[in-house]
């Protein structure tokens, strides 16, 4: 039987995105594009979801491919923590 620590452990999925907004001090939009395939039609479709991430350090900038954890709750939106910055932006 696993132990209550490592059931929180588990719980917490990393996810990857591109951030594509700062908003706010510590705070960064990242948003998540996922490959669907339609239920009737067959056809590839791309859905897309928006998370609102803490960036303790202010690292991450536009653009970059960064990988995020669940956490505990931020703020009223905040419910995710940068994990790393996998690609930096080319500017």
């Amino acid at each position: 039987m696993l132990k209550k620590a490592d059931k929180q452990k588990q719980r917490r999925r990393p996810k990857q995105g591109r951030v594509v907004k700062k908003s706010g001090d510590k705070s960064i939009l990242i948003e998540v594009v996922r490959r669907e395939k339609h239920p009737m039609y067959g056809k590839i479709i791309k859905k897309r979801k928006k998370f609102m991430v803490h960036d303790e350090e202010n690292k991450a900038q536009i653009g970059d491919a960064v990988t995020f954890i669940e956490s505990r709750p931020i703020s009223k939106k905040k419910r995710w923590k940068l994990l790393s910055i996998s690609r930096v932006r080319n500017s």
